[in-house]
């Protein structure tokens, strides 16, 4: 660990959980200590393009990600450095004009698709956690989510999970799992595996 700082990598497939079992570990740690950062905000600026060829973009893809800002942010991090995230708006398809300052934090959780794809950001990792959800249960979320928080229509949502969100977890998200350091089923409210993970999160921090 540089500086001291402990890196947390979850992976999975979309709405698998990921997000729920980062707050489920960080919910064990004083707030002061903890950062979430979410890949999703790391995805490419598209302030060029028009909404209508936003529309086309293949969001599960890992090109449509800035995965060597991310990794800048991470290194300056590391060293101690705060950073100015950039946030993502899902209505826009584009990021938001404002940007996050996010200080360096003794236990920095980052969570999303392809956190586990890139070796780059693997070999930056501590703990490496991958989250398997059933892809009914994956699907059903992805609906309920997409429509009431990111105003999709149903048929928008079930194409692209068709025309890409399938086709790429199988591709490029599920392999990852084999550079997983633990695997957690179920995704969240898995107690027995946070309660696991907290402790070995205390191991590190002692």
């Amino acid at each position: 660990m540089e500086n001291d700082i402990l890196i947390i990598g979850i992976a999975g497939p979309s709405a698998g959980g990921k997000t729920t079992v980062a707050n489920d570990i960080v919910d064990n740690f004083d707030k002061d200590i903890v950062t979430i950062i979410s890949f999703d905000d790391y995805y490419k600026d598209q302030s060029h393009m028009e909404m209508e060829t936003r529309y086309k973009t293949n969001y599960d893809h890992p090109n449509a990600f800035d995965i060597d800002l991310l990794l800048e942010d991470i290194k300056l991090l590391r060293k101690g450095i705060t950073i100015s995230k950039p946030i993502y708006d899902f209505t826009k398809h584009n990021r938001s004009l404002e940007v996050e300052q996010v200080k360096p934090t003794k236990i920095i959780v980052i969570e999303g698709l392809f956190v586990l794809l890139d070796k780059r950001i693997v070999d930056m990792l501590d703990i490496k956690l991958y989250v398997e959800t059933d892809s009914d249960e994956c699907f059903i979320r992805r609906l309920l989510r997409d429509i009431e928080g990111r105003g999709r229509t149903m048929d928008q949502v079930v194409d692209q999970y068709l025309k890409t969100v399938k086709p790429m977890y199988l591709e490029f998200i599920k392999p990852t799992k084999i550079n997983a350091d633990i695997i957690i089923p179920r995704g969240g409210g898995n107690n027995v595996a946070i309660e696991l993970i907290v402790h070995k999160i205390l191991g590190f921090i002692k």
